[in-house]
Protein backbone atom coordinates (compact mmCIF):
# COMPACT_ATOMS: atom_id res chain seq x y z
CA UNK A 1 0.00 0.00 0.00
CA UNK A 2 1.48 3.41 -0.93
CA UNK A 3 2.07 5.78 1.97
CA UNK A 4 -0.47 8.51 2.59
CA UNK A 5 1.17 11.94 2.69
CA UNK A 6 0.06 14.43 5.32
CA UNK A 7 1.38 17.85 6.20
CA UNK A 8 3.31 18.00 9.42
CA UNK A 9 1.57 20.06 12.16
CA UNK A 10 3.96 23.00 11.67
CA UNK A 11 3.27 23.07 7.94
CA UNK A 12 -0.46 22.89 8.54
CA UNK A 13 -0.27 25.82 10.93
CA UNK A 14 1.68 27.86 8.37
CA UNK A 15 -0.88 27.07 5.66
CA UNK A 16 -3.75 28.04 7.94
CA UNK A 17 -2.12 31.32 8.84
CA UNK A 18 -1.83 32.12 5.16
CA UNK A 19 -5.43 31.25 4.31
CA UNK A 20 -7.29 32.64 7.31
CA UNK A 21 -6.83 36.20 6.11
CA UNK A 22 -10.29 36.38 4.56
CA UNK A 23 -11.66 36.58 8.09
CA UNK A 24 -9.17 39.15 9.34
CA UNK A 25 -10.64 42.58 10.02
CA UNK A 26 -14.19 41.37 10.62
CA UNK A 27 -15.95 43.46 13.23
CA UNK A 28 -16.17 41.97 16.71
CA UNK A 29 -19.27 39.81 17.00
CA UNK A 30 -22.20 40.84 19.11
CA UNK A 31 -22.24 39.36 22.57
CA UNK A 32 -23.10 35.70 22.33
CA UNK A 33 -23.70 35.60 18.56
CA UNK A 34 -22.40 32.37 17.04
CA UNK A 35 -20.06 32.63 14.06
CA UNK A 36 -20.08 29.77 11.58
CA UNK A 37 -17.83 28.95 8.65
CA UNK A 38 -19.63 26.44 6.42
CA UNK A 39 -18.19 24.56 3.47
CA UNK A 40 -20.98 24.70 0.90
CA UNK A 41 -22.33 28.10 -0.19
CA UNK A 42 -25.97 28.53 -1.15
CA UNK A 43 -26.71 28.05 -4.82
CA UNK A 44 -30.25 29.47 -4.84
CA UNK A 45 -30.50 32.07 -2.04
CA UNK A 46 -31.30 29.25 0.41
CA UNK A 47 -34.47 28.21 -1.37
CA UNK A 48 -35.88 24.93 -0.05
CA UNK A 49 -36.34 23.71 -3.63
CA UNK A 50 -32.59 23.35 -4.12
CA UNK A 51 -29.51 21.85 -2.53
CA UNK A 52 -29.73 24.76 -0.06
CA UNK A 53 -32.68 23.15 1.71
CA UNK A 54 -30.53 21.55 4.40
CA UNK A 55 -29.20 24.97 5.43
CA UNK A 56 -32.71 26.00 6.51
CA UNK A 57 -33.02 23.20 9.05
CA UNK A 58 -29.32 23.11 10.02
CA UNK A 59 -29.49 26.78 11.01
CA UNK A 60 -32.88 26.59 12.70
CA UNK A 61 -34.75 28.72 10.15
CA UNK A 62 -37.41 26.45 8.74
CA UNK A 63 -39.26 23.39 10.00
CA UNK A 64 -41.11 20.63 8.14
CA UNK A 65 -44.23 18.99 9.52
CA UNK A 66 -42.30 16.08 11.07
CA UNK A 67 -38.72 15.12 11.84
CA UNK A 68 -36.98 11.75 12.05
CA UNK A 69 -35.63 10.12 15.18
CA UNK A 70 -32.37 8.17 15.37
CA UNK A 71 -34.06 5.05 14.00
CA UNK A 72 -35.55 6.86 11.01
CA UNK A 73 -39.10 6.92 12.38
CA UNK A 74 -41.13 10.15 12.13
CA UNK A 75 -41.81 12.20 15.25
CA UNK A 76 -43.85 15.38 15.80
CA UNK A 77 -42.60 18.82 14.84
CA UNK A 78 -45.15 21.22 13.30
CA UNK A 79 -47.58 18.29 13.17
CA UNK A 80 -48.47 16.65 16.46
CA UNK A 81 -50.17 13.49 15.17
CA UNK A 82 -51.01 11.60 11.97
CA UNK A 83 -52.86 8.51 10.90
CA UNK A 84 -53.45 6.62 7.69
CA UNK A 85 -57.15 6.63 6.93
CA UNK A 86 -57.00 4.72 3.63
CA UNK A 87 -54.56 3.18 1.18
CA UNK A 88 -53.79 6.61 -0.25
CA UNK A 89 -55.02 9.01 2.43
CA UNK A 90 -53.42 10.46 5.55
CA UNK A 91 -54.72 12.91 8.13
CA UNK A 92 -52.43 15.17 10.17
CA UNK A 93 -53.10 17.35 13.20
CA UNK A 94 -51.00 20.51 13.47
CA UNK A 95 -49.74 22.52 16.42
CA UNK A 96 -51.89 25.52 17.31
CA UNK A 97 -49.10 27.74 18.66
CA UNK A 98 -46.87 28.21 15.61
CA UNK A 99 -46.21 31.75 14.37
CA UNK A 100 -44.21 32.58 11.25
CA UNK A 101 -41.33 35.03 11.54
CA UNK A 102 -43.45 37.72 9.88
CA UNK A 103 -46.05 37.43 12.64
CA UNK A 104 -48.61 35.34 10.76
CA UNK A 105 -50.12 32.50 12.85
CA UNK A 106 -49.81 29.18 11.04
CA UNK A 107 -52.98 27.31 10.10
CA UNK A 108 -53.63 24.11 8.18
CA UNK A 109 -54.42 26.15 5.08
CA UNK A 110 -50.95 27.66 5.17
CA UNK A 111 -49.39 24.20 5.48
CA UNK A 112 -51.59 22.86 2.68
CA UNK A 113 -50.63 25.74 0.40
CA UNK A 114 -46.93 25.16 1.12
CA UNK A 115 -47.18 21.46 0.21
CA UNK A 116 -49.22 22.18 -2.90
CA UNK A 117 -46.64 24.71 -4.02
CA UNK A 118 -43.85 22.15 -3.56
CA UNK A 119 -45.81 19.44 -5.38
CA UNK A 120 -46.39 21.77 -8.34
CA UNK A 121 -42.80 23.02 -8.54
CA UNK A 122 -40.74 22.21 -11.62
CA UNK A 123 -38.57 20.34 -11.05
CA UNK A 124 -40.27 18.84 -8.03
CA UNK A 125 -38.31 18.60 -4.77
CA UNK A 126 -36.52 15.24 -4.63
CA UNK A 127 -38.61 14.09 -1.65
CA UNK A 128 -41.70 14.31 -3.87
CA UNK A 129 -40.19 12.89 -7.05
CA UNK A 130 -42.83 10.74 -8.74
CA UNK A 131 -45.50 11.67 -6.19
CA UNK A 132 -48.90 13.16 -7.01
CA UNK A 133 -50.34 14.90 -3.95
CA UNK A 134 -53.72 16.39 -3.20
CA UNK A 135 -53.52 18.44 0.00
CA UNK A 136 -56.59 19.86 1.73
CA UNK A 137 -57.13 21.75 4.97
CA UNK A 138 -60.03 19.97 6.65
CA UNK A 139 -60.11 22.26 9.68
CA UNK A 140 -58.15 25.13 11.17
CA UNK A 141 -55.44 22.73 12.34
CA UNK A 142 -56.18 19.50 10.46
CA UNK A 143 -54.83 18.45 7.10
CA UNK A 144 -55.58 15.66 4.62
CA UNK A 145 -52.93 14.44 2.18
CA UNK A 146 -53.90 12.08 -0.63
CA UNK A 147 -51.47 10.31 -2.96
CA UNK A 148 -52.19 8.85 -6.37
CA UNK A 149 -50.73 5.49 -5.30
CA UNK A 150 -50.26 3.91 -1.86
CA UNK A 151 -47.19 5.37 -0.14
CA UNK A 152 -46.33 3.87 3.26
CA UNK A 153 -43.53 6.43 3.81
CA UNK A 154 -45.54 9.55 3.01
CA UNK A 155 -45.02 10.90 6.54
CA UNK A 156 -41.26 10.31 6.31
CA UNK A 157 -41.29 12.30 3.06
CA UNK A 158 -42.81 15.22 4.94
CA UNK A 159 -39.67 15.37 7.11
CA UNK A 160 -37.54 16.58 4.20
CA UNK A 161 -35.93 20.03 4.56
CA UNK A 162 -37.27 20.68 1.05
CA UNK A 163 -40.75 20.68 2.56
CA UNK A 164 -40.35 23.27 5.31
CA UNK A 165 -43.54 25.25 5.82
CA UNK A 166 -43.04 28.96 5.19
CA UNK A 167 -45.33 31.97 5.59
CA UNK A 168 -47.68 32.83 2.69
CA UNK A 169 -45.46 35.81 1.81
CA UNK A 170 -42.67 33.39 0.83
CA UNK A 171 -44.64 32.03 -2.12
CA UNK A 172 -44.78 34.93 -4.55
CA UNK A 173 -46.73 34.26 -7.72
CA UNK A 174 -43.89 35.59 -9.86
CA UNK A 175 -41.20 33.38 -8.30
CA UNK A 176 -40.76 29.65 -8.73
CA UNK A 177 -38.87 29.20 -5.46
CA UNK A 178 -40.13 30.40 -2.09
CA UNK A 179 -38.14 33.04 -0.20
CA UNK A 180 -37.16 31.95 3.33
CA UNK A 181 -36.01 35.42 4.45
CA UNK A 182 -38.30 36.41 7.32
CA UNK A 183 -40.83 33.65 6.63
CA UNK A 184 -39.74 30.59 8.64
CA UNK A 185 -40.98 29.12 11.92
CA UNK A 186 -37.74 28.06 13.62
CA UNK A 187 -35.80 29.50 16.57
CA UNK A 188 -33.74 31.72 14.21
CA UNK A 189 -35.03 34.18 11.63
CA UNK A 190 -33.09 34.50 8.40
CA UNK A 191 -32.56 38.23 7.89
CA UNK A 192 -30.15 38.40 4.99
CA UNK A 193 -28.41 36.20 2.40
CA UNK A 194 -25.50 37.87 0.64
CA UNK A 195 -24.96 35.77 -2.47
CA UNK A 196 -22.56 32.92 -1.84
CA UNK A 197 -20.56 34.72 0.84
CA UNK A 198 -22.52 35.36 4.06
CA UNK A 199 -25.87 35.12 5.80
CA UNK A 200 -27.21 36.73 8.98
CA UNK A 201 -29.84 35.32 11.35
CA UNK A 202 -31.40 36.76 14.50
CA UNK A 203 -33.02 34.95 17.40
CA UNK A 204 -36.78 34.56 17.12
CA UNK A 205 -38.08 35.96 20.44
CA UNK A 206 -41.60 34.71 19.72
CA UNK A 207 -40.75 31.08 19.09
CA UNK A 208 -43.31 28.76 20.65
CA UNK A 209 -40.67 27.21 22.94
CA UNK A 210 -39.19 30.57 23.90
CA UNK A 211 -36.24 32.48 22.44
CA UNK A 212 -33.10 30.47 21.64
CA UNK A 213 -30.00 30.69 23.81
CA UNK A 214 -27.91 32.70 21.30
CA UNK A 215 -29.00 36.15 20.07
CA UNK A 216 -28.09 35.37 16.49
CA UNK A 217 -25.89 33.62 13.94
CA UNK A 218 -23.34 35.09 11.55
CA UNK A 219 -22.53 32.68 8.73
CA UNK A 220 -19.69 32.73 6.23
CA UNK A 221 -19.54 30.23 3.39
CA UNK A 222 -15.92 29.17 2.99
CA UNK A 223 -15.30 26.34 0.49
CA UNK A 224 -11.56 26.28 1.26
CA UNK A 225 -11.02 23.81 4.09
CA UNK A 226 -7.79 25.37 5.31
CA UNK A 227 -9.49 28.75 5.61
CA UNK A 228 -12.30 27.27 7.70
CA UNK A 229 -9.87 25.53 10.02
CA UNK A 230 -7.74 28.68 10.20
CA UNK A 231 -10.75 30.78 11.21
CA UNK A 232 -11.57 28.40 14.05
CA UNK A 233 -7.97 28.26 15.16
CA UNK A 234 -7.67 32.07 15.13
CA UNK A 235 -10.88 32.54 17.14
CA UNK A 236 -12.69 34.10 14.17
CA UNK A 237 -15.25 31.31 13.86
CA UNK A 238 -17.01 29.33 16.58
CA UNK A 239 -18.28 26.37 14.53
CA UNK A 240 -17.00 24.91 11.26
CA UNK A 241 -18.13 21.90 9.30
CA UNK A 242 -16.44 19.38 6.99
CA UNK A 243 -13.11 19.45 8.80
CA UNK A 244 -10.58 17.60 6.63
CA UNK A 245 -8.49 15.04 8.41
CA UNK A 246 -5.32 16.78 7.25
CA UNK A 247 -6.30 19.87 9.27
CA UNK A 248 -6.90 18.10 12.58
CA UNK A 249 -3.35 18.52 13.94
CA UNK A 250 -3.82 22.29 13.88
CA UNK A 251 -7.05 22.27 15.91
CA UNK A 252 -5.51 21.64 19.32
CA UNK A 253 -7.57 23.16 22.09
CA UNK A 254 -10.76 22.93 20.03
CA UNK A 255 -13.45 20.30 20.19
CA UNK A 256 -13.80 18.07 17.14
CA UNK A 257 -17.14 16.27 17.08
CA UNK A 258 -17.23 13.01 15.13
CA UNK A 259 -20.70 12.05 13.96
CA UNK A 260 -21.26 8.74 12.12
CA UNK A 261 -23.10 9.37 8.86
CA UNK A 262 -25.46 7.17 6.84
CA UNK A 263 -22.96 7.46 4.01
CA UNK A 264 -20.91 4.63 2.56
CA UNK A 265 -17.97 4.55 0.16
CA UNK A 266 -18.37 1.50 -2.06
CA UNK A 267 -16.39 -0.15 -4.81
CA UNK A 268 -19.09 -0.83 -7.41
CA UNK A 269 -18.40 -3.65 -9.90
CA UNK A 270 -20.19 -3.31 -13.23
CA UNK A 271 -22.24 -6.49 -13.51
CA UNK A 272 -24.07 -5.34 -16.63
CA UNK A 273 -21.23 -5.03 -19.10
CA UNK A 274 -17.55 -5.89 -19.37
CA UNK A 275 -15.29 -8.20 -17.34
CA UNK A 276 -17.34 -8.08 -14.15
CA UNK A 277 -20.34 -9.73 -15.74
CA UNK A 278 -18.29 -12.81 -14.75
CA UNK A 279 -19.22 -13.58 -11.13
CA UNK A 280 -15.86 -15.30 -10.57
CA UNK A 281 -13.96 -12.14 -11.51
CA UNK A 282 -16.22 -10.08 -9.22
CA UNK A 283 -15.43 -12.51 -6.42
CA UNK A 284 -11.71 -12.17 -7.14
CA UNK A 285 -11.91 -8.37 -7.02
CA UNK A 286 -13.95 -8.38 -3.81
CA UNK A 287 -11.53 -10.80 -2.15
CA UNK A 288 -8.57 -8.60 -3.11
CA UNK A 289 -9.79 -5.44 -1.36
CA UNK A 290 -9.30 -5.07 2.41
CA UNK A 291 -11.17 -2.04 3.87
CA UNK A 292 -9.41 -2.05 7.26
CA UNK A 293 -5.98 -0.72 6.17
CA UNK A 294 -7.66 1.77 3.84
CA UNK A 295 -9.61 3.30 6.71
CA UNK A 296 -6.60 3.31 9.00
CA UNK A 297 -4.27 4.98 6.49
CA UNK A 298 -6.52 7.36 4.57
CA UNK A 299 -9.05 8.27 7.26
CA UNK A 300 -6.52 7.87 10.09
CA UNK A 301 -9.13 5.85 11.95
CA UNK A 302 -11.80 8.58 11.73
CA UNK A 303 -14.23 6.43 9.76
CA UNK A 304 -15.54 2.89 10.11
CA UNK A 305 -14.41 0.04 7.88
CA UNK A 306 -17.14 -1.12 5.53
CA UNK A 307 -19.58 -3.53 7.13
CA UNK A 308 -22.26 -3.47 4.45
CA UNK A 309 -24.18 -1.08 2.25
CA UNK A 310 -25.66 0.29 5.48
CA UNK A 311 -23.42 1.50 8.29
CA UNK A 312 -23.19 1.99 12.06
CA UNK A 313 -24.86 5.43 11.90
CA UNK A 314 -28.10 3.43 11.70
CA UNK A 315 -28.79 1.49 14.92
CA UNK A 316 -30.97 -1.02 13.08
CA UNK A 317 -27.91 -2.46 11.31
CA UNK A 318 -27.10 -4.24 14.58
CA UNK A 319 -29.74 -6.80 13.50
CA UNK A 320 -27.92 -7.57 10.24
CA UNK A 321 -28.45 -11.23 9.30
CA UNK A 322 -25.51 -13.54 8.79
CA UNK A 323 -24.42 -13.05 5.17
CA UNK A 324 -24.95 -16.00 2.85
CA UNK A 325 -21.97 -17.71 1.27
CA UNK A 326 -20.35 -15.98 -1.69
CA UNK A 327 -22.33 -16.94 -4.77
CA UNK A 328 -19.21 -17.72 -6.84
CA UNK A 329 -15.64 -18.75 -6.19
CA UNK A 330 -12.88 -16.32 -7.23
CA UNK A 331 -11.49 -16.78 -10.74
CA UNK A 332 -7.90 -15.92 -11.62
CA UNK A 333 -7.86 -12.54 -13.43
CA UNK A 334 -4.82 -13.45 -15.58
CA UNK A 335 -4.14 -9.83 -16.51
CA UNK A 336 -7.77 -8.90 -17.22
CA UNK A 337 -7.89 -5.19 -18.12
CA UNK A 338 -10.32 -3.01 -16.18
CA UNK A 339 -11.01 0.71 -15.76
CA UNK A 340 -11.46 1.97 -12.20
CA UNK A 341 -13.10 5.41 -11.95
CA UNK A 342 -13.73 7.90 -9.17
CA UNK A 343 -14.22 11.65 -8.78
CA UNK A 344 -11.93 14.26 -7.30
CA UNK A 345 -14.60 16.36 -5.56
CA UNK A 346 -14.10 14.37 -2.36
CA UNK A 347 -10.43 14.37 -1.43
CA UNK A 348 -10.33 10.86 0.02
CA UNK A 349 -11.77 9.08 -3.05
CA UNK A 350 -8.72 9.38 -5.35
CA UNK A 351 -6.54 8.15 -2.47
CA UNK A 352 -8.84 5.18 -1.97
CA UNK A 353 -8.78 4.50 -5.72
CA UNK A 354 -4.98 4.42 -5.66
CA UNK A 355 -4.93 1.85 -2.87
CA UNK A 356 -7.71 -0.28 -4.39
CA UNK A 357 -5.97 -0.24 -7.77
CA UNK A 358 -2.84 -1.57 -6.06
CA UNK A 359 -4.83 -4.35 -4.40
CA UNK A 360 -6.44 -5.33 -7.72
CA UNK A 361 -3.11 -5.31 -9.56
CA UNK A 362 -1.63 -7.54 -6.87
CA UNK A 363 -4.53 -9.95 -7.49
CA UNK A 364 -3.73 -10.10 -11.21
CA UNK A 365 -5.85 -7.37 -12.82
CA UNK A 366 -4.42 -4.73 -15.17
CA UNK A 367 -5.97 -1.51 -13.88
CA UNK A 368 -6.38 1.89 -15.50
CA UNK A 369 -7.47 4.57 -13.00
CA UNK A 370 -9.67 7.46 -14.19
CA UNK A 371 -10.14 10.48 -11.89
CA UNK A 372 -12.17 13.53 -12.93
CA UNK A 373 -14.54 16.04 -11.38
CA UNK A 374 -17.95 14.51 -10.78
CA UNK A 375 -19.78 16.93 -13.06
CA UNK A 376 -17.67 15.81 -16.03
CA UNK A 377 -18.19 12.09 -15.50
CA UNK A 378 -21.72 11.68 -14.13
CA UNK A 379 -23.15 10.73 -17.53
CA UNK A 380 -20.53 8.01 -17.99
CA UNK A 381 -20.99 6.77 -14.42
CA UNK A 382 -24.74 6.37 -14.83
CA UNK A 383 -24.35 4.78 -18.26
CA UNK A 384 -22.06 2.03 -16.95
CA UNK A 385 -19.05 3.45 -18.79
CA UNK A 386 -16.49 2.01 -16.35
CA UNK A 387 -15.76 -1.49 -15.12
CA UNK A 388 -15.49 -0.40 -11.49
CA UNK A 389 -16.37 2.80 -9.65
CA UNK A 390 -15.49 4.08 -6.21
CA UNK A 391 -18.34 6.30 -5.09
CA UNK A 392 -19.67 7.99 -1.97
CA UNK A 393 -23.41 7.62 -1.39
CA UNK A 394 -25.96 8.40 1.30
CA UNK A 395 -28.25 5.43 1.79
CA UNK A 396 -31.04 7.40 3.44
CA UNK A 397 -31.31 9.97 0.65
CA UNK A 398 -34.07 12.56 1.02
CA UNK A 399 -36.68 10.47 2.80
CA UNK A 400 -34.67 8.57 5.40
CA UNK A 401 -35.82 5.24 3.94
CA UNK A 402 -33.32 2.47 3.03
CA UNK A 403 -35.82 0.81 0.68
CA UNK A 404 -35.93 3.96 -1.44
CA UNK A 405 -32.13 3.81 -1.66
CA UNK A 406 -32.27 0.17 -2.81
CA UNK A 407 -34.82 1.08 -5.50
CA UNK A 408 -32.66 3.95 -6.77
CA UNK A 409 -29.31 2.16 -6.68
CA UNK A 410 -30.01 -1.57 -7.08
CA UNK A 411 -33.12 -2.05 -9.20
CA UNK A 412 -33.21 -2.58 -12.95
CA UNK A 413 -34.75 0.88 -13.49
CA UNK A 414 -32.82 2.56 -10.69
CA UNK A 415 -31.79 6.15 -11.35
CA UNK A 416 -28.35 5.78 -9.69
CA UNK A 417 -27.31 2.22 -10.43
CA UNK A 418 -23.51 2.53 -10.59
CA UNK A 419 -23.07 -1.25 -10.66
CA UNK A 420 -25.47 -1.61 -13.63
CA UNK A 421 -27.10 -4.37 -11.57
CA UNK A 422 -30.37 -5.90 -12.73
CA UNK A 423 -32.19 -8.93 -11.38
CA UNK A 424 -36.00 -9.18 -11.63
CA UNK A 425 -36.11 -11.26 -8.44
CA UNK A 426 -34.29 -8.55 -6.48
CA UNK A 427 -36.65 -6.00 -8.02
CA UNK A 428 -39.58 -8.07 -6.75
CA UNK A 429 -38.10 -8.13 -3.24
CA UNK A 430 -37.50 -4.36 -3.28
CA UNK A 431 -41.08 -3.78 -4.41
CA UNK A 432 -42.38 -6.03 -1.62
CA UNK A 433 -40.28 -4.16 0.94
CA UNK A 434 -41.64 -0.84 -0.35
CA UNK A 435 -45.16 -1.96 0.55
CA UNK A 436 -44.30 -2.48 4.23
CA UNK A 437 -45.79 0.17 6.53
CA UNK A 438 -43.66 -0.58 9.57
CA UNK A 439 -40.29 1.19 9.66
CA UNK A 440 -38.78 -1.86 11.39
CA UNK A 441 -40.14 -4.20 8.71
CA UNK A 442 -38.72 -2.03 5.94
CA UNK A 443 -35.32 -1.96 7.62
CA UNK A 444 -35.31 -5.72 8.14
CA UNK A 445 -36.18 -6.30 4.48
CA UNK A 446 -33.43 -3.88 3.42
CA UNK A 447 -30.84 -5.82 5.39
CA UNK A 448 -31.93 -9.09 3.78
CA UNK A 449 -31.62 -7.59 0.30
CA UNK A 450 -28.24 -6.12 1.25
CA UNK A 451 -27.00 -9.61 2.18
CA UNK A 452 -28.01 -10.93 -1.24
CA UNK A 453 -26.21 -8.10 -3.07
CA UNK A 454 -23.02 -8.53 -1.08
CA UNK A 455 -23.01 -12.30 -1.62
CA UNK A 456 -23.04 -11.61 -5.35
CA UNK A 457 -20.04 -9.24 -5.08
CA UNK A 458 -21.65 -6.39 -6.99
CA UNK A 459 -20.31 -3.95 -4.39
CA UNK A 460 -17.50 -3.93 -1.86
CA UNK A 461 -18.18 -1.58 1.09
CA UNK A 462 -14.99 0.36 1.84
CA UNK A 463 -15.88 2.83 4.60
CA UNK A 464 -18.70 4.42 6.55
CA UNK A 465 -17.90 8.09 6.94
CA UNK A 466 -18.20 10.47 9.86
CA UNK A 467 -18.94 14.18 9.85
CA UNK A 468 -16.16 16.15 11.53
CA UNK A 469 -17.28 19.40 13.15
CA UNK A 470 -14.88 21.88 14.72
CA UNK A 471 -16.28 23.72 17.75
CA UNK A 472 -14.71 26.44 19.92
CA UNK A 473 -14.32 25.52 23.59
CA UNK A 474 -16.79 28.19 24.72
CA UNK A 475 -19.60 26.87 22.50
CA UNK A 476 -22.01 24.17 23.67
CA UNK A 477 -25.13 22.53 22.32
CA UNK A 478 -24.04 21.92 18.71
CA UNK A 479 -26.19 19.10 17.33
CA UNK A 480 -24.54 15.77 16.52
CA UNK A 481 -27.05 14.72 13.89
CA UNK A 482 -26.22 11.76 11.62
CA UNK A 483 -28.80 12.96 9.07
CA UNK A 484 -27.02 16.36 8.88
CA UNK A 485 -30.38 18.10 9.06
CA UNK A 486 -29.63 19.90 12.33
CA UNK A 487 -26.54 21.80 13.42
CA UNK A 488 -27.54 24.85 15.48
CA UNK A 489 -30.44 24.39 17.88
CA UNK A 490 -32.29 26.56 20.38
CA UNK A 491 -29.88 25.27 23.05
CA UNK A 492 -26.66 26.12 21.20
CA UNK A 493 -24.84 28.87 23.10
CA UNK A 494 -21.57 30.81 23.10
CA UNK A 495 -20.25 32.08 26.38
Amino acid sequence: MPPVRRLAPAAVALALAATAGCFTGDPAPGAGRIRLALAFPPVAAMSPYSDDAGLLTRLGVGEPLVELDGDGAPRPLLATAWRRTGDTTWELTLREDVVFHDGTPMTAEHAAAALRHAAEAAPAPRALAGEELTVTATGEYTLRVETADPDPVLVQRLSSPELVVLAPAAYRADAGSPDPVGTGTGPYELRQVNGVSTAALDANPDHRDGPPAAPGLDVRFVPDAASRAGALRAGEADVIDSVPISQLPALTGRTVLEVPLPRTVNLYLNSGDGPFTDSGLRAAAAAAVDPEPIVEAIYEGRADAGQGLFGPASPWTADRPRPPARSADPTGPDGERITLATYSDRAELPEIASVVAGDLRAAGFAVEVVVREYSTMETDLLAGGFDAVIGNRSYLLDVGDPVGYLAADWSCDGSYNLAAFCDPEVDRRIAAAAEQESVADRERAALEIEAELLARDVAVPISHERALLGVAENVTGVAEDPTERTLITAETTRS
